[in-house]
């Protein structure tokens, strides 16, 4: 007997590829973006800077810059010409440090077919306007559906087919709440779907962006408390308190709650503030050893995403009456010379409260100066 669906329960629906996809920025993620759409058969074009890192992915499937040694799909073909890259495309996806969004997005304008959906890979808050990455873009792109990817990638493991998942982020109009397989949220989705890749679909680009803008912030956080000695249960409690400040925010801000416990926020939080891969974590890790911040990396300078949303984050915050404790700290420490003992034991001796926020009370901590000691004994 042939089982009917039940009543109220959603059928499965199919979504179609896009064709074409130009992926803009030839970095490591970016290639991985890539390589990503290009396994999922879908024709990927990869737009780069450099012309001689186009000519090493074209003559040897390989980006030897970025992702050396990793062998990339044959369908996948790189440009330096951006007008190459989005010639007969049907959607576009933005892989360049948050910094670069608007003035790449401005270029893509430019040549993008009209109406395409635009996904950006990028996280943070633009310093000068407060505004999302998404919003950035969309300032640029004109009348484009505008959504976002986000989630615990690391580019080499991706690239490497590691089983990863990320979240398709794009508003839904009402046509696509009647056609959900015709959104571009599900249409990225299919569109990135391999064996190994695992696309989730969302409609709250709020939700999604707060948690990838914030959790460079909490790694940090806990990559200097690692490195002045601190362990596992410390870590713990800081991923934790940075979920609760990414949740306020983005409620604050008309994102749900739910979304930052998904890939987008714990998700890519737990990967970031757990491996010394993720450059924030990494620069914690330096900075909590008491390496000056002109060294660290060995004197290279290295972009950290983290360092530039302490504030952007923090600025937000502040204009929307959230409390961020924790990336209070992070900012005072990077950005206005704090000591790194002193401000993570004003956070720790902070009055106690309570942990669900309708409860309403708090008290002094009554061991505050004996915390103020112990954090300066570790960072001396």
């Amino acid at each position: 007997m042939k089982h009917q669906p039940l009543a109220g329960v959603p059928r499965p629906f199919r979504p179609t590829s896009f064709k074409r996809i130009a992926v803009i920025g030839a970095g490591s993620w970016g290639t991985a973006v890539a390589a990503t759409i290009a396994r999922a058969g879908v024709e990927a074009r990869l737009w780069g800077r450099d012309p001689q890192v186009c000519d090493a992915i074209n003559a040897r499937s390989e980006n030897p810059r970025y992702l050396p040694g990793i062998a990339l799909p044959d369908n996948l073909h790189a440009v330096h010409e951006m007008r190459g890259a989005l010639d007969g495309a049907e959607a576009a996806v933005i892989v360049v440090p948050s910094r670069s969004v608007r003035s790449v997005a401005r270029q893509v304008a430019e040549h993008a077919p009209d109406g395409i959906p635009v996904a950006i890979c990028a996280k943070g808050i633009e310093a000068e306007t407060g505004l999302l990455m998404t919003q950035v873009a969309e300032e640029e792109l004109g009348h484009r559906p505008v959504g976002c990817v986000s989630g615990p990638t690391f580019a080499t493991e991706t690239a490497l087919g590691h089983p990863t998942a990320a979240t398709v982020a794009f508003p839904f109009t009402y046509a696509d709440r009647l056609r959900p397989d015709e959104s571009p949220a599900a249409r990225m989705a299919m569109s990135l779907t391999t064996e190994s890749f695992r696309a989730y679909i969302s409609d709250d680009l709020v939700g999604v962006e707060i948690g990838g803008a914030v959790k460079n912030v909490i790694a940090i956080a806990c990559g200097m408390m690692t490195g002045a000695g601190f362990a596992e249960n410390t870590r713990a409690a800081l991923i934790t308190r940075g979920v609760d400040e990414m949740k306020a925010l983005a409620e604050a801000l008309g994102g749900r709650r739910e979304t930052v416990t998904g890939l987008s926020g714990m998700g890519d939080l737990t990967l970031t503030c757990s491996s010394p891969t993720s450059r924030n974590m990494s620069l914690g890790l330096q900075l909590g050893q008491r390496i000056p911040r002109a060294e660290c990396f060995d004197g290279r300078p290295v972009v950290v995403e983290g360092e530039m949303n302490a504030r952007s984050v923090t600025d937000l915050a502040r204009r929307v009456g959230v409390s961020m404790p924790i990336c209070e700290a992070v900012r005072e420490i990077l950005h206005h010379g704090a000591e790194p003992g002193a401000t993570f034991a004003a956070l720790w001796s902070r009055p106690i409260e309570a942990e669900p926020r309708a409860m309403d009370l708090s008290f002094d901590h009554p061991a505050s100066d004996t915390a103020i000691q112990q954090f300066a004994e570790r960072f001396s």
